[in-house]
């Protein structure tokens, strides 16, 4: 099943917002430099945090309707529209953290100070002071997300030229098995990036600048410090919690490569140095094997979970009805918008199936705007930003998600997770804004897919989406090879993209150094690599969304941690007795209050204790994680035993120019 990928997390989104959205501000407030607005001089620290809740409040569905015009409909026009929208709230963002500068030292209400540190930590984009370097900061985020959202890969020349974006490549690498094939879809979207660079190198310096301005070293000591620890803290944390999962990871490695071997050959299932080719792995960032269940099933016959099936059956009947419906002629144009009617039909249902599990713990149903406003599936008319998103428009109900549908399991359970976003925006709206966020980013990442930790196939078979499971060993380990690819073989990705900006922000990776730097993390953490060199002319970290799109991603690999301590907490709760990987919680009222429970508080006290009320204790921690792979780990250990296991730490091929690369579209304006 999916891992984490959703949530938007524009170029402003922080610690607080994680609608991917963030407000923008009243006019009324000073000037950065300035003092207190007449009348204002006297505020008191609570009275300004006040006066500062209800300015973020009542501006907020301004910013938040620009970023969804500009990722809903991408054109120069729209782009403005986000750039300034942007800039003004980073301009007031500003002013309202020098303004709390007068409360420095001062004893205040510990709600208070919790809400001025948050404010300062708001900004992933942190907005340098100068007006100037300001506007063009946001220029240059809302370009790279649009360079991004209608990217394509062209081949061919006249008549003969063909483009693909994202989503057709994808399809590629998830079901072509032709290396060569393969090979040219995933180069074809990593030249997608390379238009980027420039911008991206810009990008860097004015955000560091913001950051500086905001007292910290560089914009990951900004990132780090919104966890109620220190930034080395934060650090050492994940290097600790890598420690604990990173055995079984090595396992899984090990056994896809073997089967890599066998399907490509022995030359081609691997890089020199044991590491797995990058284009071989059915998804684009290799942060997913899902797609190579094909080859990786331990067992072909046993306790099929076929959910993409029923859900490509679905579609069918609703093509069925929509076809019916056509009366006169039966032209292209026609065939076409019934098989779009068929696909909205699919992913409405799809969304309700998501809706249920939720509604079945004793939480509300989703508001009727949600069903009227939500970009369920890809238009046929306009470039649209895919990547899968949960919105929080107004702080008051008007809750959205933003996805390009396509009737797959991986949807599906992108699904189930975009809406543990959504539920956490309701749960927390009753809150003050600045509280309104997850008790760290980690946590918002990790609600849904609590969630789809519960989606045994017991409960997949009680809701019609497979057959009637099968018992016993052989069974149990197709299971949980399933849940590995996924959530496993997810970790070390979550872990190094952050690692890359890091480095990039604090200076000890180089512009001129980007791309060796992010296969050489690549190659440590994940053991995969490119079988073509990847040059300096390439950028390919800005190939994957949260690059371009500015979203730090350590939230990820926290959730991937958390999820599992979530899951077993709510199995404790809901009374279940058994193996917690057998675990659904699926209609229990008593576990579905305790996560509301959780939900509510939002960031309005430290994480620790959010932590420690769900799970009875402060610290994250893997052991969950291990628990419920515990067999598969065993099977693991099994099928490679006499295998040389492991990979070299460098990349097998020199970063040096390649001799060609593919064509791509860059996005108007861009």
């Amino acid at each position: 099943m999916k891992p984490a990928r959703a949530l938007l997390a524009l170029s402003i989104v922080a610690a607080i917002g994680l609608s991917g959205c963030k407000p923008q501000p009243s006019p009324s407030t000073t000037d950065a430099a300035g003092p207190a607005a007449p009348g204002r001089s006297g505020e008191t620290a609570d009275q300004f945090i006040a006066r500062v809740n209800d300015e973020y409040r009542k501006a907020y569905p301004e910013l938040t309707a620009a970023q969804w015009l500009s990722s809903t409909y991408i054109n120069d026009d729209s782009e403005l529209v986000s750039a300034k929208a942007n800039e003004r709230y980073l301009g007031q963002l500003n002013r309202w953290i020098e303004q709390s500068r007068r409360f420095e030292g001062q004893k205040m209400s510990p709600e208070t100070a919790r809400a001025i540190q948050l404010l300062k930590l708001q900004a992933a984009m942190p907005p340098p002071r100068d007006p100037a370097k300001l506007a063009e900061l946001t220029q240059i985020a809302t370009r790279m997300e649009g360079m991004y959202g209608s990217g394509e890969y062209c081949t061919g020349d006249g008549a003969t030229k063909t483009c693909r974006q994202l989503g057709e490549l994808e399809e590629v690498l998830a079901k072509n098995r032709d290396y060569d094939t393969q090979l040219d879809a995933w180069q074809g979207w990593q030249g997608v990036a390379k238009p980027m660079r420039r911008d991206y190198t810009r990008f860097v310096s004015l955000i560091n600048e913001g950051a500086r301005d905001l007292g910290y070293a560089d914009t990951g000591e900004l990132w780090r410090s919104g966890y109620d620890m220190t930034p080395a803290e934060l650090s050492a944390e994940t290097d600790r919690l890598w420690g604990q999962v990173k055995p079984l990871y090595e396992q899984l490695h090990c056994y896809a490569g073997s089967r890599l071997d066998a399907k490509y050959g022995a030359g081609k299932g691997h890089v020199a140095g044991q590491m797995l080719p990058a284009h071989l792995m059915g998804n684009m960032w290799q942060q997913d094997w899902g797609n190579l269940w094909d080859m990786l099933a331990p067992y072909p016959n046993a306790g099929s979970l076929d959910i993409s099936a029923a859900l490509q059956s679905q579609y069918g009947q609703n093509l069925t009805a929509a076809n019916a419906k056509i009366t006169g002629e039966r032209t292209p144009a026609v065939q076409a918008q019934a098989e779009q009617d068929a696909l909205l039909a699919t992913a409405k249902q799809m969304n309700e199936r998501a809706q249920d599990f939720y509604v079945s713990l004793g939480m509300p149903k989703l508001p009727e705007s949600y069903w009227k406003k939500t970009q369920f599936i890809k238009p046929r008319d306009r470039d649209v930003v895919c990547h899968a998103s949960a919105w929080d428009m107004n702080m008051a109900g008007d809750v959205r998600t933003k996805m390009c549908t396509k009737p797959t399991e991986d949807d599906l359970t992108t699904i189930y997770h975009e809406l543990g976003h959504v539920y956490y925006y309701l749960a927390y709206n009753k809150l003050p804004p600045l509280f309104q966020t997850g008790a760290h980013d980690g946590f918002h990442e990790a609600i849904g897919d609590t969630i789809v930790l519960s989606m045994t196939p017991t409960y997949l078979n009680s809701v019609g989406l497979v057959g009637v499971p099968e018992q016993g060993n052989e069974a149990l380990i197709n299971a949980q090879m399933r849940m590995a690819l996924a959530k496993v073989a997810f970790l070390p990705f979550g872990l190094m993209i952050d690692r890359w900006r890091w480095g990039v922000f604090d200076g000890s990776i180089k512009p001129d150094q980007y791309n060796k730097a992010w296969w050489d993390l690549k190659a440590k953490y994940q053991g995969v690599a490119p079988v073509t060199a990847r040059g300096e002319e390439f950028f390919d970290a800005g190939a994957k969304y949260h690059v371009p799109g500015n979203t730090p991603y350590t939230r990820y690999f926290l959730s991937h941690v958390l999820q599992f301590q979530f899951y077993k907490a709510l199995c404790d709760a809901s009374g279940y007795k058994g193996p917690l990987y057998e675990c659904s919680f699926y209609g229990n009222k008593a576990a579905g209050q305790k996560y509301l429970a959780m939900l509510s508080k939002g960031a309005s006290q430290p994480w620790q204790k959010t932590l420690k009320e769900l799970t009875g204790g402060e610290k994250m921690d893997a052991s969950a994680v291990l628990e419920y792979f515990a067999p598969l780990q065993q099977w693991l250990k099994q099928q490679n035993e006499g295998r040389t296991c492991g990979w070299q730490a460098a990349p097998a091929v020199a970063a040096v120019p390649a001799t060609s690369s593919p064509a791509t579209k860059a996005p108007a304006g861009g």
